[in-house]
């Protein structure tokens, strides 16, 4: 593919690209990947709280997408990302509950995100935040989590959120503002070991 193509190509919306890659346009699906696939494992890691668990789930996700391109309508309801969404929200909540009744364990307590990485005491710093960010966010209930992860981690509207979770826009605002609450509650008295002043 020429330069000129290229960026015609990348200039299209997930939609377009969906269209495209329905009609066997191997480029569109990789832009296509490389613009969603982050996001679902973003999503789907602060849901699960496990990168390998997030892994599969973002995988699987991908894979459903694909195989609903034959049938997309560039006129259709949903938008490739808010569909990615619903269908990674509904695979960790599947995950979540298969997990909980596997173990007899409550995993939203226990899942925490370690950067086991070396660096930089600041990097440390982040990833220590990062982790008590993922440990606070594990505490939620599912739906709650859901909605904060989707509206404050990925920048998503309300209606969008409202469209993933199958609830009403009123329901979403409820579920993010009980969530930021919580987590507000649960990371507040960590804030100077965190690095952020007492």
């Amino acid at each position: 593919m020429h330069a000129d193509s290229a960026d015609e190509l990348a200039a299209l919306d997930d939609t377009g690209l969906m269209v495209l890659f329905a009609r066997g346009d191997g480029q569109a699906a990789r832009l296509l990947t490389a613009r969603l696939l982050p996001r679902a494992l973003r999503h789907a890691a602060r849901v699960l709280g496990d990168m390998a668990e997030a892994e599969d789930v973002a995988q699987e996700s991908m894979m459903r997408l694909w195989r609903a391109a034959p049938d997309w309508r560039s006129d259709g309801p949903a938008q490739p990302a808010t569909w990615l969404h619903k269908v990674v929200a509904n695979l960790a909540v599947d995950r979540l509950r298969k997990a909980r009744r596997a173990t007899g364990l409550d995993p939203e307590t226990a899942a925490t995100i370690a950067d086991s990485a070396p660096g930089a005491e600041a990097r440390m710093a982040d990833a220590d935040r990062m982790a008590a960010l993922d440990a606070a966010l594990a505490t939620l209930p599912e739906r709650q989590r859901q909605a904060v992860v989707l509206r404050h981690i990925e920048g998503m509207s309300n209606p969008e959120i409202a469209e993933i979770l199958d609830i009403g826009v009123e329901a979403v605002e409820s579920l993010t503002a009980r969530g930021k609450r919580a987590l507000k509650q649960a990371l507040d008295g960590q804030k100077e070991a965190l690095g952020y002043g007492g």
